[in-house]
């Protein structure tokens, strides 16, 4: 049996829902997991649906098939092939928690994604990287070389096959060009609720604020800082009695989740994008 996932949006039409499940099975397809969701805020429809086949179909000649029901509701779509494993870049600076959680996951098989490179403005995880088998490309960012840079680490996206770029704990800001390149396909993990505490010691300000919650938020990369669609959050309390260190190691435990959470969801093709939201089919 193949595995397949069928992602679609578009305009909220009668008749998309009998449409898929008539082509799935015209093509020997059995539906496995199915979802849907109708925004009536935005006459939006999204789908997701996992099957597998006991043909001989292909990702290849299922696309060529569905682009006529497509055509026909005007959907946005994609089809996966559940056996091609996507391929995740790794973004780190000095903090290095987010990193070693995605790596351990990645070992055990938790995380079915493919990591070609690792990259950091520092040489701190070098070793980590190596001992997991991973090249390792240090690209030191400074104002004068950091549109070139840039450059570089778009090479690399794009000769390594990368289909997403995972910001974990990456203390560097993409350009409004690098945005848009990784358009839908960059990921980065925030402390706390969006957009508190933003700027340095992010962890001091909350504790100085005497906060009861310590919490984190992944979202896509968009040239807007830290206000790109919010794909997880969540939180932690912590109290008077802890330290700003306490606080910090309550939050790590927190951004690991969320960003695991995050990059799972989207390398199972559970996300949809609406607007500047997203629609999640967990």
């Amino acid at each position: 049996m193949q595995r397949f996932t069928l992602t679609l949006s578009g305009p909220d039409r009668m008749g998309i829902v009998a449409a898929v499940a008539s082509f799935l099975l015209d093509h020997r397809c059995n539906i496995l997991e199915s979802a849907q969701f109708g925004d009536p805020a935005t006459t939006q429809f999204f789908m997701r649906v996992s099957f597998d086949s006991s043909g001989t179909a292909t990702a290849t000649s299922l696309k060529a098939a569905f682009a006529k029901v497509a055509d026909q509701f005007s959907l946005q779509w994609a089809i996966y092939d559940a056996a091609v494993r996507p391929r995740v870049l790794i973004m780190v600076s000095k903090f290095g928690h987010c990193l070693n959680d995605l790596l351990y996951r990645h070992r055990i098989g938790a995380l079915p994604i493919e990591i070609p490179a690792i990259v950091s403005n520092h040489r701190d995880f070098y070793k980590l990287a190596a001992q997991s088998d991973i090249p390792f490309h240090h690209l030191p960012v400074n104002p004068e070389n950091k549109e070139k840079q840039e450059e570089r680490l778009l090479d690399i996206v794009h000769q390594d096959r990368c289909d997403l770029v995972v910001l974990a704990r990456y203390m560097q800001i993409l350009s409004p060009s690098g945005c848009a390149e990784l358009a839908g396909r960059a990921i980065n993990i925030h402390h706390s609720f969006l957009p508190s505490f933003q700027g340095a010691k992010p962890y001091k300000q909350a504790h100085d604020r005497g906060v009861k919650l310590s919490g984190a938020t992944a979202h896509y990369v968009t040239p807007e800082l830290d206000e790109g669609p919010i794909i997880e959050q969540d939180v932690a309390r912590v109290d008077h009695s802890m330290s700003v260190e306490a606080c910090a190691g309550v939050g790590r435990d927190v951004e690991c989740a969320v960003l695991a959470r995050a990059v799972q969801w989207h390398v199972e093709h559970r996300i949809l994008l609406n607007g500047n939201r997203t629609v999640i089919f967990r």
